[in-house]
């Protein structure tokens, strides 16, 4: 046998004899403990903790129901008041486009020439057959007063001369329809036509956006609907930093199919003018006050059902659960918080340490760290 085997041989033997030999058993002093140490138990949620144990501190403050305004938080965009294809109402050679893309009109600026043609012409015309028409129911009135001509003849004549004056009416508006203009003051978005191109009656000359005023487009769900009114005002913050303000104007009275949400429209203040359409935008929506607590954000805690809520104190310090519901939040940087209902209008709230204690324990009270310190 090869000296290796004879050696891990030894060692197994020795190690069973080690394990073989009976030895006494140690004793340990129950009544023995860690001398300044604090001994923790837990304890199921039913019961009460009692006991000369040490007990632990929390960190706590006293806190009172405030007014709060509900805001309602929807995810919307920019808009502009109205955007209108301006067309021609007359087909012809596009001979000038006065304005840019990209420029501002005020109303009744000429967007688009279209070529005269003949129309000066045809007024013309019209015109002198207008003036002979009169004369001849001039003179048909004269002759009737001599009873020289007969009634029918000068109904025919004043016909004539009714039909002149009509047709001098249509080439004059078509010759002023030539020039294509703005309906109203606003921007010119797009231009689809350039000089020498050919536009029908109904063609689009040219897209114009009027943005002052400018909106806020969004959907509310159909839960928080009802807390909105016409007027209620309204804060929101575009995706490029900017802050706006405004009022509602407009709430639709029937649900979009898909999301079952409506339609909300705010007009921004006319100083907020330099804002362009599609910007996204998260907009809070001023809806009714309601009584509510401000509270830390890591105040909060779950139960063993997972529902959110606080741990609170009554006056000997025994820990109780209330569940909450988040209305809104404060991001003031001095006083930043979230706000929630479902608590007493006067409340000692668990700051730290409530993830350590349970329903039905008792624990000291510090208040040093408390923002409201009684």
């Amino acid at each position: 046998m090869k000296k290796q085997q004879l050696l891990a041989l030894g060692i197994m033997a020795a190690l069973a004899v080690w394990i073989l030999i009976p030895r006494a058993a140690v004793s340990v002093d129950n009544n023995t403990q860690l001398s300044n140490k604090a001994v923790i138990t837990a304890v199921s949620a039913d019961s009460t903790v009692t006991g000369e144990s040490n007990k632990l501190t929390v960190r706590a403050a006293r806190l009172s129901i405030q007014e709060y305004q509900e805001n309602i938080r929807v995810r919307g965009r920019t808009q502009a008041f109205r955007t209108v294809d301006v067309r021609a109402e007359q087909s012809g050679r596009v001979v000038s486009t006065p304005v840019i893309r990209g420029a501002r009109v005020s109303t009744g600026d000429v967007i688009c020439n279209i070529a005269i043609d003949t129309r000066d012409v045809d007024l013309q015309e019209a015109e002198s057959r207008r003036e002979q028409t009169r004369f001849e129911y001039d003179a048909a009135l004269d002759l009737q007063k001599q009873g020289l001509q007969s009634a029918v003849s000068v109904a025919r004549a004043k016909a004539a001369y009714d039909s002149s004056i009509a047709q001098v009416e249509r080439t004059t508006l078509a010759l002023y329809n030539t020039r294509i203009r703005a309906p109203f003051d606003g921007v010119i978005e797009t231009r689809q036509v350039e000089v020498g191109d050919l536009l029908n009656r109904g063609s689009i000359c040219a897209t114009i956006m009027d943005d002052s005023p400018m909106l806020l487009v969004g959907l509310v769900p159909e839960r928080d609907i009802g807390k909105i009114t016409l007027g209620a005002p309204v804060t929101a913050k575009l995706l490029t930093g900017e802050n706006v303000v405004g009022v509602v104007t407009y709430l639709s009275r029937a649900a979009d199919a898909q999301s079952r949400s409506y339609r909300v429209e705010v007009e921004i203040n006319k100083s907020d003018a330099d804002i362009r359409a599609g910007i996204t935008a998260e907009i809070f929506i001023a809806a009714s006050q309601i009584q509510a607590h401000l509270i830390p954000a890591s105040a909060l805690t779950l139960d063993d059902k997972g529902d959110v809520g606080v741990k609170v104190l009554d006056d000997n310090g025994v820990v109780d659960f209330k569940h909450v519901i988040i209305v809104g939040d404060e991001t003031a940087r001095l006083n930043a918080g979230i706000w929630v209902t479902g608590l007493p209008a006067q409340v000692t709230l668990v700051t730290h340490g409530q993830e350590i204690v349970f329903p039905g324990q008792q624990v000291e009270r510090n208040f040093d760290w408390s923002n409201n310190p009684r």
